[in-house]
């Protein structure tokens, strides 16, 4: 049966959205005021651990019928053959596993950007900035590289917030984190006060996805900002991308 993305038959106008939004906000400033780790819960892997071991499961089982199997993958395959020390340390199955794997991954990026898109459409980032005009977390004015935090991965908005606010929250202030990504893409984050939503602009810029932008100059400097990250980290920019998205950054 066909995969069929969740839709919202429930449409709103922009001012309908933008009172939603606004009404999300004061809701997060009032639970601000006991408990600032509201603004940040992630459900425990372990809880989807069960669906996760079947998607696994028929990962595998689907990633062996297809390579015996006649048809594209198999041809693409065979128009992409190994080199013959590697050869019979890489069996078909475990090949069509891997990329049936990074199709997965990008099938999620896709359907995670997606669920922000579910209440609010295709401006969802634009109306988010809109609505919020201070962060939450430190009451600084917000200006165009604020950070797009998700409180909790359950559909609901991102919330804009200041640099320092979006650090705080993420613990990033006290720790950094320990990973050698993060520990680069961080140190030339701070080394000329970018922001983590230039990155990822920066990188969608580069790979020929441009987002609006305030000036030719911010453009321009999150661009080099991308080029440079990914050369520091080894990283494509697509897989930063996936970081910030894994980390809920930018």
């Amino acid at each position: 049966m066909a995969y069929n993305r969740p839709t919202n038959k429930q449409k709103l106008s922009k001012p309908e959205k933008l009172d939603l939004l606004n009404d999300y906000a004061e809701h997060y400033r009032h639970l601000m005021a006991t408990d600032k780790a509201a603004l940040n819960r992630k459900v425990p892997r372990e809880l989807f651990g069960d669906l996760m071991d079947q998607l696994g499961e028929m990962l595998l089982f689907e990633s062996a019928k297809i390579a015996v199997d006649t048809g594209p993958v198999r041809k693409f395959l065979n128009d992409n053959p190994l080199p013959q020390s590697m050869k019979e340390r890489l069996p078909d199955k475990f090949r069509v596993f891997c990329l049936a794997l990074n199709s997965l991954k990008q099938w999620v990026a896709a359907e995670q950007a997606a669920t922000d898109r579910f209440l609010l459409g295709g401006n969802a980032r634009d109306l988010c900035r809109e609505a919020v005009k201070t962060c939450l977390v430190t009451g600084i004015a917000l200006g165009q590289d604020s950070e797009l935090h998700h409180p909790v991965r359950d559909g609901r908005p991102p919330i804009p917030l200041s640099k320092k606010g979006h650090d705080e929250i993420e613990g990033q202030v006290a720790t950094m984190h320990s990973d050698p990504i993060s520990r680069t893409l961080c140190a030339l984050k701070n080394e000329k006060n970018h922001s983590w939503a230039q990155l990822r602009r920066g990188c969608l810029d580069q790979l020929g996805r441009q987002e609006p932008w305030p000036s030719k100059a911010s453009a321009s400097g999150a661009r080099a900002f991308a080029k440079k990250s990914a050369a520091a980290a080894g990283l494509g920019y697509e897989q930063i991308l996936e970081w910030l998205k894994s980390n809920n950054l930018g």
